[in-house]
């Protein structure tokens, strides 16, 4: 199954989203709280609140810097 390309925007902010948020939510709450038996659930609401923020973020920002970055670059 291919996803339209006008999609990709999307796409890309969700993913970034997603691998960002999980990487800096484990290790937030890892250094912050530790590794104990609530973990996991500390661990899950953080991620559900820094996606919540970071997804909308994400798409606001993502063709700002894309147009930044080609700018700076004579890029297209």
């Amino acid at each position: 199954m291919k996803i339209n390309r006008k999609y990709s925007t999307v796409l890309f902010a969700l993913f970034m989203t997603l691998i960002m948020d999980f990487a800096m939510t484990f290790a937030m709450t890892a250094l912050m709280t530790g590794f104990d038996l609530g973990f996991l659930v500390r661990f899950a609401g953080g991620f559900l609140v820094a996606f919540i923020v970071g997804f909308p973020t994400s798409l606001l920002v993502i063709p700002v810097v894309r147009r930044t970055v080609n700018k700076m670059t004579g890029s297209q």
